[in-house]
């Protein structure tokens, strides 16, 4: 037999593969991708871009909660902590304070600290320690032995670095505080308490509790915060220890007004920070990857061009169309995987390296662990995204005939794909907006998110499309390279669609944020010379108004000094309800945790409007009543009639809501949340809040001379300038609105990257469009020519677009959020415009010098 092999009973035939395990569209999938993964580089930096924020913003935030829980005793200085306002705890409350285990005593205020002669002051905080303190942890000190030779040896203090600085002191020199004058001992360096003991009036100032008594400041109606830390002796590795120890100090001490804080979590505000943090990155880490999911889309089109051959054979030989769409799906769900692997990987990378750079700026030491729930979230919004940009192109392949797929097609293929593919991108979508919502503590605001979300993809994709017709519809310019960039942005499969989707997005955020903090500054600087009182004084006694208004009159003639009594209470129940079990919006939760400023006023103060209910009369004398600020009350679900209880100074007080209020808190008139009937409060000892109105032709220096004025004949009073209250507020705003633009940056790399592979994608038609221009004549400067004006008009259009987007949310959040003028920054548009240059340039110049570069002949033989 010619040609074949002819077998014997005794010849052994060849061995036979054993059949796979892996079912045929797998191996085809997997035979497939081995020389098609390259093509996928755009792809994977598109999921791994936006996995890598949302797995470093979770990776940070994790270890930030995990350092907090792993030094939660030391942070809070003990086991359990008891706070309160104004009233320092009885004989009989320390006495069951101490029941629970060791006990140390520290009373923090805000005060001025002034050099001897008065001639530099500066706000501080004050802090008395008791000998037992700290009973968990140790306090770092430069310039002295220990803690008792610093602090407890008499008139002697240890300062923070800070204040030494802004005095021009050093250790060994003298300060006042109060009617004290305190001997510098020591630098203090830190705390272990100094996140759960520390507000944000200014450096601290560290004494016995002997040394503030001296300085006479401690008076009935004071703001000073009485806090009591104790230890529990089983309470180790065991939560219910302390809730069992709070629990019952709660039921002996029923009206104690104590506020409660154990080591599990030391500090609830720095906790719900780190949350919000965590979502509004991850918020941010989205929308990267929705920005990358057009990059994403592109590849799979351009994959499934590339493989349109492959495909035409399998349906020849009959594949039938699902198991070509599970083959490639296949595929995707591979290159979608390793993106995600990668994403992960960069991702504990990120904090890892922010903490090495930054450490010393972090509140807390992290403590780095992988955890399995960010881990989930960040692989299901990145299989969840790349599902949303994935199944149409696909489902589209699986739809064209194999006698289109075997011709060269330049119009693109607009072929619907099957329903079922419809509905699945649809489901996935509507995943993706579930999982956002559910998964974020203000739903509201992330369903929001997603809407506007959606809103500036579709803009940016409509005007994707209809900017080449436009460009098709304008008649040829007589100018050679304008006519060739017009006929590039309407030729079929151009660069349109990318560049506005890709771009759009990231120029928005950033022209929005430019806006919001233009408006903001607008705001802070543009009405403060009208508005605004010139200093607020704290911590006023009734017999110090008379003296103080005399000296303001005679260093300012023509001042205004308005007041309002205070105090502090801490809500305890709305409508007989425990404030613990209230579930309310987070824009609103702020007023159920800690101490509140509470007020009385027989008049409705200034800067108030009463829009519901009625003020009570003058001489009114019946059971308490309050007023209430309005938008708050209705969050919390609060109306006229309703009871509302404080506890103040260990006392807890019921009043019934008479009125509502419409607040204008910009006008920086004194006002308060909740304001209350003379006979409510005005038995209780409390201190003034008052507000000094300068002419406005006061000079700064003058008004620096009041202020050291005041301290040198009140040193127990407090004054706080305006100005520079703003101007330390503005120093916060900048760095969160830097912040927020350094992540809307995250956001643009991710539509650069986009950018790049669209850019790629049309490489091949280029070179051929350029080859021919070449062949007929067409110079090298007029093909560079025609391509800078075209990525030009592309990248004017994407910022047009941008600014628009930008300005409009800008406009909602600062006019229906903010309630502040909007106010328009040209900055921005410089800014939007710049961006969208410099990046279309640097990516189109390096595509135009390889089209360029390419010879014509090969390229001319080929085709």
């Amino acid at each position: 037999m010619s040609g074949a092999q002819r077998l014997t009973p005794d010849a052994t035939p060849d061995p036979v593969a054993p059949p796979s395990p892996l079912p045929l569209w797998l191996r085809l999938a997997w035979r497939d991708l081995r020389t098609g993964l390259p093509s996928f580089s755009v792809f994977i930096g598109c999921i791994a871009l936006g996995v890598m924020v949302i797995t470093g913003v979770g990776a940070l935030s994790d270890a930030l909660r995990a350092g907090l829980a792993k030094q939660g005793r030391s942070l809070l200085g003990g086991d359990l902590t008891f706070a309160r306002v104004h009233a320092r705890a009885t004989e009989a409350e320390r006495a069951r304070l101490s029941s629970i285990g060791a006990l140390s005593e520290t009373a923090t205020l805000r005060t001025m600290a002034r050099t001897p002669d008065g001639s530099e002051q500066a706000l501080a905080e004050l802090k008395a320690i008791d000998a037992a303190y700290p009973l968990v942890g140790a306090v770092a000190l430069d310039g002295a032995p220990d803690l008792a030779t610093a602090v407890m040896g008499g008139d002697t203090a240890a300062v923070e670095p800070l204040l030494l600085e802004r005095l021009g002191l050093k250790v060994g020199d003298q300060l006042t505080i109060g009617e004290a004058k305190l001997t510098v001992t020591a630098k203090l360096t830190s705390e272990p308490d100094g996140i759960g003991d520390r507000s944000s009036f200014g450096p601290r100032v560290l004494v016995s509790a002997a040394t503030l008594e001296k300085t006479k400041l401690i008076q009935p109606g004071t703001l000073v915060r009485w806090r009591y830390a104790v230890t529990v002796p089983d309470a180790e590795g065991s939560p219910e220890a302390l809730k069992r120890a709070r629990e019952a100090f709660k039921r002996d001490q029923p009206e104690s007004g104590f506020t409660f804080a154990n080591r599990t979590d030391p500090s609830p505000q720095l906790t719900r920070t780190i949350e919000r943090l965590r979502q509004f990155l991850t918020l941010i880490g989205l929308t990267s990857l929705i920005v990358g999911g057009v990059g994403v889309a592109n590849a799979v089109s351009t994959f499934i061009d590339k493989r349109r051959k492959v495909i035409a054979t399998m349906k020849s030989l009959g594949a039938p169309n699902g198991l070509i769409f599970r083959v490639f799906l296949a595929q995707i769900l591979a290159v979608t995987a390793l993106g995600i692997l990668i994403g992960l990987i960069l991702g504990y990378l990120v904090p890892i390296a922010a903490v090495a750079a930054f450490g010393a700026q972090l509140p807390i030491e992290p403590a780095f662990s992988v955890q399995p729930l960010s881990v989930a979230n960040a692989v299901l919004y990145g299989l969840l995204v790349a599902l949303v940009f994935t199944l149409w192109p696909l489902g589209r392949a699986e739809r064209v005939s194999p006698s289109v797929l075997f011709r060269d097609d330049v119009s693109g293929d607009a072929t619907r794909p099957a329903w079922r593919i419809i509905s699945a991108s649809v489901a996935a979508g509507l995943a993706l907006v579930a999982f956002t919502v559910l998964s974020s503590d203000a739903p509201l605001v992330a369903l929001s998110f997603c809407a506007a979300m959606a809103v500036i993809f579709a803009v940016f994709a409509v005007a994707g499309r209809m900017v080449p017709r436009l460009a098709g519809r304008i008649p040829r310019p007589r100018v050679p390279e304008l006519a060739l960039a017009l006929g590039g942005i309407a030729a079929p499969g151009g660069l349109a669609s990318s560049v506005l989707l890709s771009l759009g997005m990231g120029l928005s955020l950033l022209v929005g944020v430019a806006l919001v903090d233009s408006s903001l500054q607008n705001e802070l600087t543009g009405r403060l010379p009208e508005a605004a009182p010139s200093y607020f004084i704290l911590d006023v006694g009734k017999s110090d108004l008379a003296p103080l208004s005399a000296l303001v009159e005679k260093e300012a003639p023509g001042s205004r000094v308005d007041t309002a009594p205070m105090l502090r209470g801490r809500l305890v129940s709305l409508k007989g309800v425990p404030v613990e079990r209230i579930k309310t919006a987070p824009e609103a939760a702020w007023v159920l945790t800690g101490d509140r400023g509470l007020s009385f006023s027989a008049a409705v103060p200034t800067g108030s409007t009463v829009v519901a209910g009625d003020w009570w009369p003058k001489d009114y004398a019946g059971e308490p009543l309050v007023s209430f600020e309005a938008e708050l009350a209705k969050k919390l679900g609060l109306s006229l009639g309703d009871s509302v209880t404080v506890n103040v100074l260990g006392r807890d007080l019921t009043a019934k809501i008479s009125s509502l209020r419409e607040v204008k808190w910009d006008s920086l008139a004194l006002n308060f949340v909740m304001v209350y009937s003379p006979n409510a409060l005005q038995s209780a000892p409390y201190k003034l809040l008052a507000t000094i109105m300068l002419p406005k032709d006061t000079p700064p220096a003058a008004e620096v001379a009041l202020s050291k004025a005041m301290g040198r004949a009140l040193p127990a009073i407090t004054p706080v300038r305006v100005k520079d209250a703003i101007e330390q507020f503005n120093v916060i705003l900048g760095k969160v609105l830097t912040a927020v633009r350094v992540a809307g940056g995250v956001t643009l790399a991710a539509g650069a990257l986009v950018l790049a592979g669209a850019l790629a994608t049309a490489q091949r038609r280029r070179i051929l469009d350029a080859v021919i221009l070449k062949a007929l004549g067409v110079t090298r400067r007029r093909i560079l020519v025609a391509h800078v004006l075209e990525y030009g008009l592309l990248a004017l259009v994407a910022a047009v677009f941008a600014l628009g987007l930008g300005s409009l949310a800008a406009y909602l959040v600062v006019h229906y959020v903010m309630s502040v003028p909007f106010a328009f920054s040209g900055a921005a548009v410089a800014q939007a415009l710049g961006v969208a240059m410099a990046l279309v340039a640097a990516f189109g110049g390096i595509g135009t010098a390889s089209v360029l570069r390419a010879p014509a002949v090969p390229y001319l033989k080929s085709e």
